[in-house]
């Protein structure tokens, strides 16, 4: 597979998380825009006990999960607590006003329960 368009850069403003299903895979993407950083892509589930991210609190530069509370740097995908865990993430490649994401080879990360 190769970078596919999952949305238009319209679709998601700085400082928005998004899901999105990634055309050739039909993985869902979570797509963040990291306020200075630019769009970021992760897996949509969080690794602790796979709830939908999407529905915890981004604020900016910090996504919360609503769960348990796991937090994850949205502009690496790094475990802030607790800081043992990781979101697998995805390239992201931006053309003209297409936002692309690869999956291939990149498999969804799971933590201790």
């Amino acid at each position: 597979m190769a970078f596919e368009k999952v949305c238009e850069l319209d679709d998601i403003w700085e400082g928005e998380m998004e899901v999105f299903t990634h055309p050739g895979s039909g993985v869902e993407v979570l797509l963040i825009n990291v306020e200075g950083e630019g769009i970021r892509a992760y897996q949509a589930m969080c690794p602790h006990q796979e709830i939908e991210l999407v529905e915890g609190e981004f604020d900016g530069k910090v996504l919360t999960c609503k769960a348990h509370l796991w937090q994850f740097d949205a502009a690496t995908g790094k475990g802030v607590n607790p800081n043992d865990c990781e979101l697998a993430r995805y390239p992201v490649k931006i053309e003209g006003e297409d936002v692309l994401v690869e999956v291939d080879g990149i498999e969804p990360k799971k933590a201790h329960t």
